[in-house]
């Protein structure tokens, strides 16, 4: 009888937002160690914590996203566990009215289609980090009180590709949202495993929890890993125990770090210092009025308004900087007087750009800087102009828009310093052509006695006397006109 896999989700993502939840901290990542606490986030006697409504509102966002219902009363509860960097001894979370509820997100793989239900979303305080090094631990509360969401899925997944088609289209909802930055490697998105195998029909087997993975390609191998473990176990006659585990990434093992907490362990009771939280419709409809463009709304509209593919469009809204980048340099060119002003861009970006961002071991996430962000798209602008106007051709084009990327360079002066403006003189034209024929009599004859494949040859050589700037258009016209008349 066949193993199935069994598997659901618990993703906790760091909100972008200024201050922490409770309190009026920074939430900024970095800092030295303890330089963003106060006496609630370090858990100070009598400190009370105050709720920050961006937090709230970004909750009820990612609800709605997700088709959610938005809880009218929701409220907070404490989550008792002693661990040495968490200073109050509990965590405040939500567990018995959490804000959001009953939801789902679709998501396509190769073979189908899938809703994955999502269970409840919650609000709740980030604990602190302890630093080890050869002389001790060490606590760093400056992580204490970042605000967090945890998205609880249904366990509908059976294959680390469902996994990972959910978390890439959870992370792009939550860039579109512009409610997390989604840097894993900064921890601000992470996800716990939970997986279980069962014969085919069969109930649900014991479940293990595999914690704190920021990484898509350790994801797939933890699960993996874990199944074949699980599988591993059983059909040798082992018995499995519900248990929290961590992943080795180096080594690609898991181990058992200790037995899975139930939910009476965590002794969880409403919080006293915070009162509930009151949503009415007034308030919803006004945060459904502000909802920004979601990831898939761009690509239908990309494809619909401005005739670009379903491939192209998938590329420009893999991330949202890169369709900021598109909209913003498409936009200049528009206004500009570009034509086909999109569809250039969106050629722009999904090919030289994306190539050069590879050659630089980019990542989306760092095209930053509202004013670097907002000049590259004004540079760009400009070249998508000059070329598409047929005053530089291709070849200058590409090069100059790697000389911008890479260099942060001035295109016009780049263009004029390197001599790059298309040469639309006839007469330089025609002189080009008539030395290339007078240098290359054989393959002109050869041309004229049917091989027309030389052609391609002759007007390599006449752009090669025009230079970079040679304009190819007139140069071809001149020479086809040239070869005729002999």
């Amino acid at each position: 009888m066949k193993w199935e896999t069994v598997i659901g989700l618990e993703v906790h993502a760091e909100l972008s937002t200024k201050s922490k939840i409770f309190c009026g901290c920074s939430a900024a990542y970095g800092g030295g160690p303890n330089t963003h606490v106060c006496p609630v986030c370090s858990g100070m006697p009598g400190a009370l914590p105050v709720l920050n409504r961006t937090v709230l509102e970004y909750a009820m966002r990612l609800g709605i996203a997700l088709n959610c219902e938005i809880t009218g009363i929701s409220r907070f509860d404490r989550k008792n566990y002693f661990y040495p960097d968490l200073p109050n001894s509990y965590q405040i979370s939500q567990l018995y009215a959490p804000i959001c509820r009953s939801g789902y997100l679709e998501i396509e793989t190769e073979n189908n289609k899938k809703k994955i239900g999502i269970r409840q979303i919650h609000m709740e305080e980030d604990a602190g980090k302890l630093v080890h090094d050869s002389s001790g631990t060490f606590m760093d509360f400056n992580r204490c009180g970042i605000p967090l969401l945890e998205i609880v899925t249904n366990p509908d997944f059976c294959s680390a590709a469902e996994v990972i088609a959910y978390l890439e289209k959870l992370r792009e909802t939550l860039l579109y949202l512009d409610i997390c930055d989604c840097k894993m490697q900064e921890g601000s998105i992470r996800a716990d495993i939970n997986l279980s195998v069962r014969k085919t029909g069969a109930e649900l087997g014991v479940r293990t929890e595999t914690k704190n993975m920021n990484s898509f390609k350790a994801i797939v191998r933890a699960i993996e890993y874990e199944r074949e473990r699980q599988i591993e176990v059983l059909e040798d006659g082992g018995q499995l125990f519900q248990e929290t585990r961590r992943w080795d990434d180096d080594k690609g093992i898991s181990y058992g770090m200790r037995s899975k907490e139930n939910l009476q362990d965590y002794r969880y009771f409403p919080d006293p210092d915070l009162p509930p939280l009151h949503i009415d419709d007034t308030w919803l409809a006004e945060i459904k009025a502000d909802f920004p463009e979601l990831a898939y709304q761009k690509r239908e509209r990309y494809v619909r308004d401005f005739g670009i593919s379903e491939a192209a469009a998938a590329v420009l809204t893999v991330h949202k900087n890169i369709s900021d980048l598109f909209e913003a340099a498409a936009e200049k060119s528009q206004t500009a007087g570009a034509a086909n002003a999109y569809g250039e861009t969106a050629n722009l970006v999904t090919g030289e750009i994306m190539r050069l961002m590879n050659l630089k071991n980019m990542q989306p996430e760092d095209l930053t800087g509202e004013q670097k962000f907002c000049l590259l798209a004004k540079k760009l602008s400009s070249l998508i102009c000059l070329v598409t106007s047929g005053k530089i051709n291709r070849s200058a084009y590409k090069e100059t828009v790697e000389a911008v990327f890479l260099n942060d360079t001035d295109p016009e002066k780049y263009i004029s310093e390197k001599g790059l403006m298309m040469v639309s003189d006839d007469n330089a034209v025609i002189e080009a052509v008539n030395a290339v024929i007078t240098e290359n009599e054989s393959s002109v004859a050869d041309y004229r006695s049917g091989k027309e494949k030389v052609f391609g040859f002759l007007m390599g050589q006449v752009m090669k006397k025009l230079g970079k700037g040679g304009n190819p258009e007139l140069a071809k016209s001149r020479l086809e006109e040239i070869l005729k008349q002999n």
